[in-house]
């Protein structure tokens, strides 16, 4: 508790509710629009060399570029930054491989207020160094329990005016789910990309999720088709952001 009350008067930990109300942040329909594309690691391994961050640094701020660039477009861009909850391993490397799974979450900040990708990228990396800084000193059943203090907001969602009245826990899901890195065959068939496509509850109307498959990054976006339109131009501002990056960074 000295920790956790520590990092809140330091301002280290991105606590739920600070996020700004957006249009991903609302009731949702019945409806889906679905979108996938794969890029190169590689590159984005060029981008966190530069630019002296993790891989999950660099795809967060390759998302938060394309989510700028998409809010820009619908004219709904907030002046405060999106936070994005973001999925973490709690394996340790002591921990036998007895299956199962060990996830908590932690808030980023995606920098989405700021122009220059170098900027947003050094605020992305400083907000998940922050995050993580605590959540390592924290015993696991207390991760666990502010992973699910994140998420328990959205099962208040159905009540008539939350989401309304209420700041959103977090704007959006960006998790980077580990995968395999050899190429894999069926029947002498090799697969090409494996694109996930994950669950939207009320309040969370889009969902980007990505694989790692043999040395290709596999994204899979998945969208209210009423709530997030023209959901495919996020790809194209996903290219156009590691672009971006690419350039700031220098590589």
């Amino acid at each position: 508790m000295k920790l956790a009350r520590a990092a809140l008067f330091q301002q280290q930990l991105t606590l739920p509710f600070a996020a700004p109300h957006t249009m991903f942040n609302v009731k949702i329909g019945g409806a889906r629009r679905c979108a996938a594309q794969s890029w190169s690691l590689e590159r984005v391994k060029a981008v966190k060399q530069a630019a002296g961050v993790t891989v999950n640094d660099a795809v967060l701020a390759m998302c938060a570029g394309a989510l700028r660039y998409y809010l820009i477009e619908q004219d709904a861009l907030p002046i405060t930054p999106l936070i994005a909850m973001v999925p973490v391993s709690l394996r340790s490397k002591d921990d036998s491989d007895g299956g199962g799974n060990k996830v908590g979450s932690l808030l980023c900040n995606l920098g989405t207020h700021v122009e220059d990708p170098a900027e947003r990228i050094k605020i992305i990396s400083e907000s998940m160094r922050a995050n993580k800084k605590v959540l390592a000193e924290l015993p696991q059943l207390q991760v666990l329990a502010l992973s699910a203090l994140h998420m328990a907001p959205l099962t208040l969602a159905g009540i008539p005016g939350f989401l309304s009245t209420v700041p959103p826990p977090f704007n959006i899901v960006i998790s980077n789910v580990p995968g395999g890195t050899e190429p894999l065959y069926y029947g002498g068939a090799r697969l090409d990309g494996s694109y996930p496509m994950s669950n939207i509850p009320d309040g969370q109307a889009l969902n980007i999720t990505l694989v790692n498959n043999a040395g290709n990054l596999d994204f899979g976006l998945v969208g209210c088709r009423r709530s997030v339109p023209h959901l495919q131009r996020l790809l194209l501002h996903l290219e156009s952001s590691l672009k971006d990056l690419e350039q700031a960074v220098g590589v």
